[in-house]
């Protein structure tokens, strides 16, 4: 019978996979890995930025709205909740 577990864990720098200690005795037994490459890094890079530095950003984007941001919100809420 096969026994199968999975570990998430990062390879170091000069090659070293660590397995957590799970109570498993997996020392000393001959074992056969599979490496799969998440792509966790990319979503973790990702920048957060707050919702004033969003608006920021892209307050030109929008001409129309950028001349009378008020009156823009009037007109919307108006059609909104006819």
């Amino acid at each position: 019978m096969m026994q199968t577990y999975k570990f998430d864990t990062r390879i170091s720098e000069n090659g070293i996979i660590s397995i957590p200690q799970t109570g498993f005795d997996l020392y000393g037994k001959e074992v056969e890995i599979f490496i799969s490459i998440q792509k966790k890094e990319e979503s973790e890079k990702s920048e957060k930025i707050r919702a004033s530095e969003f608006v920021n950003r892209w307050v030109g984007t929008f001409k129309s709205y950028n001349d009378d941001i008020d009156n823009a919100k009037y007109e919307y809420l108006s059609e909104k909740y006819k």
